[in-house]
């Protein structure tokens, strides 16, 4: 691996600071670094999509072990210093937008990999983006908070909307914790880098992913209330009606969403389309 610059010379030396309202923090140590990209299992003819590329300092290790990288950069202040850093790495693509919106070339369906230093405000909309539509990445490695790592690996009893969301989609695992002062400057929170293996096909089948949102999501939506209230209100229901496909779905009323597994789920969808 090419020696990294600090992160504080390389602001200085472009007149630049890290960007609070993006929720810039930079990462360079060499040795989490690779633990990241390491995270994805990189291989010469992968194409990777970089979120976030700020400084280049990943995009650098990333272009040694991967085939292409399309690096995504929002600030355009921080340009001159990705493409002086970048300059050697000629199977480096770098755009400039959000990653959210920017049109990416020549991704196929499980044909990329998805890697970056996730900024906290926008994790759950990235992750949206990439799982919920096509194309979909084969696997995601991405630096995320760790609370919210936590709460996407988490199982029956702990469930969250976000974890079900991910989980429907791939299997999440954390792989590496990163203590808050390995960033420049260092965030609030620790973070932890989260692999997602992305499956052929969710992980839940025979269910129409829409039908399956709404259901999820009007169970969540009173975090307080029983499913059957939960149901009630976020569909428009009566109780007897969110009483009866409950117990066709052979679950207990009195429960609530977070204690629920994905196939769960999943039969209480099914018992929707049978009414």
């Amino acid at each position: 691996m090419t020696d990294q610059p600090s992160v504080p010379s390389l602001l200085r030396s472009h007149g630049l600071r890290p960007n609070k309202r993006l929720g810039q923090s930079f990462l360079a140590d060499p040795v989490l670094l690779a633990q990241i990209a390491g995270a994805a299992e990189l291989q010469p003819a992968d194409l990777v999509v970089e979120v976030g590329a700020g400084l280049g300092t990943l995009t650098r290790v990333l272009a040694e072990r991967a085939g292409r990288v399309i690096a995504v950069e929002i600030d355009r202040s921080v340009l001159p210093v990705l493409h002086e850093q970048l300059r050697r790495f000629p199977n480096v693509e770098v755009l400039a937008g959000d990653i959210l919106e920017v049109s990416l070339p020549g991704l196929t369906p499980h044909g990329y990999k998805l890697v970056g230093n996730v900024p906290y405000y926008i994790t759950s909309a990235i992750l949206r983006h990439f799982l919920a539509r096509e194309p979909r990445p084969s696997l995601m490695a991405v630096t995320v908070q760790r609370e919210v790592a936590e709460r996407i690996v988490a199982g029956p009893g702990e469930m969250s909307l976000l974890a079900v969301s991910v989980q429907f989609y791939g299997r999440p695992k954390i792989v590496a914790r990163i203590p808050a002062g390995a960033f420049f400057p260092p965030p609030e929170v620790d973070s932890a880098v989260l692999r997602i293996d992305v499956l052929p096909e969710p992980a839940v089948s025979g269910v129409d992913e829409q039908a399956f949102f709404r259901v999820v999501r009007a169970g969540f939506g009173q975090k307080r209330k029983t499913l059957r209230n939960a149901l009630r209100a976020g569909l428009a229901l009566d109780a007897a009606a969110a009483s009866l496909v409950l117990g066709a779905a052979g679950i207990d009323p009195e429960r609530r969403a977070e204690t629920l597994s994905l196939a769960e789920w999943g039969g209480i969808v099914r018992a929707f389309s049978r009414f």
